[in-house]
């Protein structure tokens, strides 16, 4: 149940808003699955299936945004379009106009909407109230903001922030690599990208790949630097920063694996033994990770449109 990629916002610290008001305010946005003319919906869904919208534990919350999406090719509605534009043809005597075909289009659409498969796709959203984090599982900025935008529309003045440090992450990675050192209580692993900032963004990636001091110090005094460093926290999780302080491929390592409750009888109490376990991990992890980054800087509240 970890999550794999790591969007960070801030919260106020001990928040004062409970898993009940939580859920009365996703409850207006719940997710419905499409009807037959729609091509896509999306809404908050419960985490365990329950019919519950938020998920509670150890004064941790879970949330699950649903998107659906209709998935008609393009190629079908055109061959269908194509094959309805010749009968109009032969029936009236000459070629539909443009007007003619774009409304034969839509028709096609609406008459094969029905019969199209639906894709669904959930994204994890937690909150730490206690903490003041709100954390989105998902690596795309794209979906990440369709998940903001539904959090702020069902929270009324969410107190969401930007997550900001005093250290350029690209810088501090970048002379991490060229003294071979990590930050204190962090090692570096064998993946890394640097790019250059001049013309063309000469990238040079490694992967799986030792990272030899020498070479990583011609490629920075050579004008590249790094934009994605694999790293590991204490022994106990892996991870991938990147200049946006997005958190990639997150992975919890042996140890933390060995310490999941031998006592979980069920998958429900396995869960909740997993989601706490994750929650108090990932909680020490951002900690160290901005204070690895010269610690936070005053984040500045983001104003929804």
């Amino acid at each position: 149940m970890w999550f794999k990629n790591l969007q960070l916002h801030r919260l106020p610290a001990h928040w004062a808003v409970t898993p009940a008001q939580i859920e009365t305010w996703l409850a207006p946005h719940a997710f419905a699955p499409g009807n037959t003319v729609e091509m896509q919906a999306h809404g908050w869904a419960s985490p365990r299936d329950d019919g519950a919208l938020v998920y509670s534990t150890n004064r941790q919350m879970l949330l699950v945004y649903r998107a659906e999406k209709k998935l008609l090719p393009a190629s079908v509605v055109n061959q269908v379009t194509k094959a309805r534009a010749a009968e109009l043809e032969e029936q009236q005597g000459f070629k539909p106009g443009r007007k003619q075909l774009r409304e034969l289009k839509e028709q096609v659409t609406d008459e094969l909407l029905p019969r199209a498969f639906s894709i669904r796709r959930d994204t994890r959203v937690w909150i730490d109230p206690v903490n003041g984090w709100l954390v989105i599982d998902v690596a795309s900025p794209t979906v990440a903001d369709e998940v903001r935008s539904l959090l702020v529309k069902s929270i009324d003045r969410l107190p969401l922030a930007s997550v900001r440090v005093t250290r350029s992450p690209v810088s501090a990675m970048t002379e991490w690599l060229l003294s071979g050192d990590a930050p204190s209580g962090f090692s570096l692993d064998q993946d890394t990208e640097l790019r250059s900032t001049g013309e063309g963004n000469a990238t040079v990636r490694y992967v799986g790949h030792a990272l030899d001091a020498d070479d990583m110090r011609r490629h920075i005094e050579g004008g590249k630097q790094c934009m994605r460093l694999a790293m590991t926290w204490n022994d106990r999780v892996s991870f991938v920063l990147t200049p946006s302080l997005t958190i990639k491929r997150v992975s919890p390592l042996d140890v933390l694996k060995e310490a999941a409750d031998p006592t979980a009888q069920n998958d429900e109490e396995r869960f909740e033994s997993d989601f706490v376990l994750m929650t108090a991990e990932l909680g020490r992890l951002f900690v160290d990770l901005a204070d690895a980054l010269g610690g936070e800087a005053e984040s500045v509240v983001e104003q929804a449109a």
